[in-house]
């Protein structure tokens, strides 16, 4: 499933939830529906900030991915397990946006991956910017990673619609 597909699967099934199950969170700790689209987006921006940077490099990055960085790119995406960041790094996404607001962020994703998709393939691909976890990524690992944590956090969308009453 390419990088539009998955965001807008995830447009449409937001369509499903009410403002109540889009914010309740079943136990401390654990985030609700709407926090996890908040995670996304916000993420997504990220990863897309950096394609742009890669995009506007003057110099060449000969350093490549951690070992870590390797194995998510060579089997096109996260181990199917639950990752947890250290605290510094793991603030609690906002649970208070509206199913609009999400909708138009969301949209605002799409916009961007639109944007860069004919584009992202002609940047030098040794024009990188570093991610803590993975390494040296160019543009187009940058831009293939919103496709991969979209997919990772698919799981725990199920996970999490399991809990509500529809």
């Amino acid at each position: 499933m390419s990088n539009l597909k998955v965001v807008g699967t995830y447009k449409s099934d937001l369509q499903n939830y009410s403002l109540e199950q889009l914010r309740y969170k079943s136990a401390e700790g654990v985030w609700s529906i709407g926090q996890m689209y908040d995670h996304l987006i916000l993420v997504a921006h990220e990863y897309l900030d950096n394609v742009e940077t890669c995009a506007a490099e003057e110099e060449e990055q000969k350093l490549g991915k951690t070992e870590f960085g390797e194995q998510l790119y060579k089997i096109g995406g996260f181990p199917p397990i639950k990752i947890k960041l250290p605290d510094e790094l793991n603030t609690p996404p906002s649970n208070s946006d509206s199913k609009e607001s999400l909708m138009v962020r969301l949209d605002q994703v799409m916009q961007r991956l639109r944007l860069w998709e004919p584009k992202v393939n002609a940047i030098n691909s040794n024009y990188k910017v570093k991610h803590d976890g993975f390494g040296w990524l160019n543009a187009r690992e940058w831009y293939d990673l919103v496709n991969m944590h979209f997919h990772h956090h698919l799981r725990q969308k199920r996970e999490l619609e399991q809990i509500l009453v529809f």
